[in-house]
């Protein structure tokens, strides 16, 4: 989970537009993001996407079509989505929220990027576990 930054300003609202698939979040500096669905479900937190350490990441495919479902609370400083394919590990902090709405351009090419490394489609669908050696056992997921 990304840190909690004191610099990070504070969220001032957070609106889910479905039809759009985008997540609206004010902040109290002004600023107002509109982060994807998709990009938020490429980029969450989880271990099961982000990995245990640097090199770990598991390369996201087949979420152009990703919606939220459920935004849930945890405490003051995050909210955990789940999205409707099933996940719902990541904890989104208010810092994360930030960056992902602050960076989505850069982020939206590093993620081309990998994908054109991995030679893998962005709608490509994501390997079974079966297909990718079986289910992870750290308990994190």
């Amino acid at each position: 989970m990304a840190g909690l930054s004191t610099a990070t300003p504070n969220p001032t609202g957070i609106t889910l537009h479905n039809k759009s698939k985008v997540l609206e979040v004010s902040f109290a500096d002004g600023q107002t993001f509109r982060i994807p669905f998709e990009l938020m479900r490429v980029y969450s937190p989880s271990a099961e996407v982000q990995g245990h350490g640097p090199g770990q990441e598991v390369l996201q495919t087949g979420k152009r079509e990703v919606a939220v479902i459920e935004l849930a609370p945890v405490g003051n400083y995050a909210v955990q989505p789940t999205f409707s394919d099933g996940h719902d590990s990541g904890i989104f902090s208010w810092d994360y929220l930030y960056m992902l709405g602050a960076q989505q351009d850069d982020l939206w090419a590093r993620y081309q990027q990998r994908l054109q490394t991995a030679g893998v489609e962005r709608d490509a669908p994501m390997p079974t576990k079966a297909a990718a050696g079986g289910a992870h056992a750290c308990g994190s997921h």
